[in-house]
């Protein structure tokens, strides 16, 4: 084998040892992630918990899904902003940066992000 051929060989080996770790850190996530939604009661509730864990082990086995919390936040919020143009999508992304005043959170059904601008008219 040539020394070439050698270090492909083991860039490969590496390679596939990498998606097994990540595979078994999947699976072993999902598993952790049905367990917690047997704490659930309301089975609509339940049933949501158990196809988002589902969705998730088969993403992280297209090599789609990335676990990491803060890895696609930036892009998220400046996402969030897309259907605004102008002074509109200014204040959208001044309020995804944390400016002005926020209330709520997820579990009582969504945050309310406010920014209070003067306006001068003609």
């Amino acid at each position: 084998m040539t020394h070439k051929l050698h270090w492909l060989a083991m860039g490969l080996l590496v390679s596939l040892t990498a998606q097994a770790d990540s595979l078994a850190e999947a699976q072993a996530r999902y598993a952790q992630e049905i367990a917690e939604c047997t704490s659930i009661t309301n089975s609509d509730e339940l049933n949501t918990c158990r196809m988002e864990a589902r969705n998730a082990l088969a993403e992280a086995k297209r090599h789609r899904f990335d676990p990491t919390p803060d890895s696609a936040y930036p892009k998220n919020l400046s996402q969030r902003c897309d259907v605004h143009s102008g002074d509109e999508r200014a204040a959208c992304d001044a309020r995804m940066r944390g400016e002005g005043r926020t209330q709520g959170s997820v579990s009582e059904g969504g945050i309310l992000r406010e920014s209070v601008r003067p306006v001068l008219t003609p």
